[in-house]
């Protein structure tokens, strides 16, 4: 868990949905810095299933060392936002952090997806986030340091977000979760570094390079159509590429023939166990290690080259 640094005292947080959930979470988080806390969140009265009020909320956050205002505020009501905001300017002096928490979300299939369901996703997600952060901003302009934070469900391509609306398979793992266990597995395999010293002609990079130029076909520029640079950093900096859209195929050293469709940054050990199978894009990707310009749809496809690698490193 992360600690707490005291950097938020005496901020004021605008939090919806806040009165359970991950809205509460970061509430209270904060609260143990000293801060201020708007608990805007539809629940005034207790749920017979889900515990938690604005109220039973605000409690738990003074408790904690902050001060709490609940407010009943439901995102798609822009009187309610508009209220809300002028009571936290009135008690607290000003808005600090706008956290957009309140969400909805359904998971059945497009058939079986009501539009009253679709629309209440679309006004809470969309429209609440939009309205609240308008309302929020000419305030958030007058503080020292203003934040708008927005929380969503993963930003991948997981199965379980797409599953039941769509008749073919997802493109498979280059950006989906990994098992945690995995993730910690990986993260300690990436702790470890070579020393070999790198050139063009020489050293890991170029070995891995090789091995590349050996397995290019016809059948693979065929089926990627992509030209691909990497900018490695640490022990074995340099640029590299591979062209998979022109003629056999191409790679090696320094820039690309022509304009690349994908620029990939990341460390040149991460590379070399990434293209020998020992670290998975989706760690790599998901962990910053790996950031990625350009044609996101080629990036994902040259998963089926470190594939065909493995055997081979």
């Amino acid at each position: 868990m992360l600690q707490n640094t005291g950097k938020l005292a005496g901020c004021t947080l605008f939090v919806t949905g806040a009165s359970r959930g991950i809205g509460k979470a970061i509430a209270l988080k904060a609260a143990k810095d000293g801060a201020n806390i708007v608990v805007a969140a539809k629940t005034a009265e207790a749920h017979p299933k889900l515990p938690g009020t604005i109220f039973t909320t605000a409690a738990e956050i003074e408790a904690a060392g902050g001060r709490a205002l609940p407010c009943v505020v439901d995102v798609r009501d822009e009187k309610q936002i508009g209220d809300a905001v002028e009571k936290a300017v009135q008690t607290f002096g000003g808005i600090d952090i706008l956290v957009n928490n309140a969400s909805a979300i359904n998971l059945t299939g497009t058939l079986d997806t009501p539009m009253k369901k679709v629309d209440l996703m679309l006004g809470i997600n969309l429209r609440g986030t939009y309205l609240t952060s308008k309302l929020c901003i000419p305030h958030l302009l007058k503080s020292r340091n203003p934040h708008i934070l927005n929380l969503s469900p993963p930003l991948n391509l997981n199965p379980i977000w797409f599953k039941n609306h769509t008749g073919h398979p997802l493109l498979p793992d280059f950006f989906l979760d990994e098992v945690p266990d995995n993730l910690v597995k990986h993260m300690e395999d990436h702790g470890e570094r070579k020393t070999v010293a790198d050139s063009a002609g020489s050293g890991p990079i170029a070995e891995t390079f090789s091995v590349i130029k050996g397995i290019l076909s016809p059948d693979v520029v065929k089926s990627t159509q992509g030209v691909y640079k990497f900018d490695l950093s640490g022990e074995h900096a340099g640029t590299w590429y591979i062209d998979l859209k022109n003629a056999a195929g191409s790679a090696g050293s320094g820039e690309p023939p022509v304009k690349p469709d994908v620029v990939m940054n990341m460390d040149s050990a991460d590379f070399i166990k990434m293209f020998a199978g020992k670290l998975k894009p989706t760690m790599a990707f998901m962990s910053g290690k790996l950031k990625i310009k350009g044609d996101m749809a080629l990036a994902i496809k040259m998963e089926k080259m470190m594939a065909l690698m493995k055997p081979k490193l």
